[in-house]
């Protein structure tokens, strides 16, 4: 066979093809959200005098991120993946590669939990245990920390995620369930901020500053443990 075919010899190969000749055809319909979205940022990416910690989560990991990284100047260099994609989405493993196999991290605290509403709680339980070892494959030396994900208060948002906070508390049972078996501990940011709605912005989802630093502190305390003494 020659090394280069003409163009049209290629295209009437692909429209002949099987959905059994791409991957990517026989799977199933990915659940999208209206507006998708990802915010990363490295920190002293050119150091490497102090140990890394990636922060993964949507966007109240983004928004406790600033505080975090306060608590740990000069312990770590903290990075954020801040994304919308969920537990699932080959999207998110994508995301998750392109950083951790660019830098070498201690930690990685992580959580993926309020997106992804359209997958139903079993298959978030198939795909929890692949989005880990996905990071062991990557990051092999970095110790995990799960954070569980926050309640949210808004009636009406309640209603438009699909089971709201009792879904929620399905999927922090599934993940605390698989993190104990897998070794890894839990940061518990729900029970953290469950019983103060003074905490809460008035979205009933974001939260004031004051809950932002409660949740920074306890994140900080957490990456300091495990981070190589």
């Amino acid at each position: 066979m020659p090394r280069h075919l003409p163009l049209w010899i290629l295209a009437a190969i692909c429209l002949s093809a099987t959905p059994a000749d791409f991957a990517f055809a026989a799977e199933p319909t990915i659940p999208r959200e209206h507006i998708e979205w990802v915010q990363t940022w490295i920190a002293d990416a050119n150091k490497t005098d102090l140990p890394r910690v990636l922060l993964v989560g949507d966007s109240i990991c983004n928004a406790y991120y600033g505080d975090v990284a306060q608590h740990l100047k000069g312990k770590a260099y903290v990075a954020k993946l801040a994304t919308s994609a969920a537990v699932g989405d080959p999207v998110l493993a994508e995301q998750i590669k392109m950083v951790l196999s660019s830098y070498k991290f201690a930690v990685v605290h992580f959580n993926v939990g309020i997106h992804g509403f359209g997958y139903s709680e079993e298959e978030y339980r198939r795909d929890f245990p692949r989005l880990v070892e996905l990071i062991r494959q990557t990051a092999p030396e970095a110790k995990l920390i799960w954070a569980t994900s926050t309640p949210i208060r808004n009636p009406k948002d309640l209603q438009r995620l699909q089971g709201g906070n009792e879904r929620i508390k399905a999927r922090n049972r599934i993940v605390v369930d698989l993190a104990g078996r897998a070794g890894i501990p839990v940061d518990d940011l729900y029970a953290l901020v469950e019983n103060h709605p003074e905490y809460w912005s008035s979205d009933g989802i974001h939260f004031q500053p004051e809950g932002r630093a409660v949740q920074a502190k306890q994140v900080a305390r957490m990456v300091l443990e495990a981070l190589p003494k």
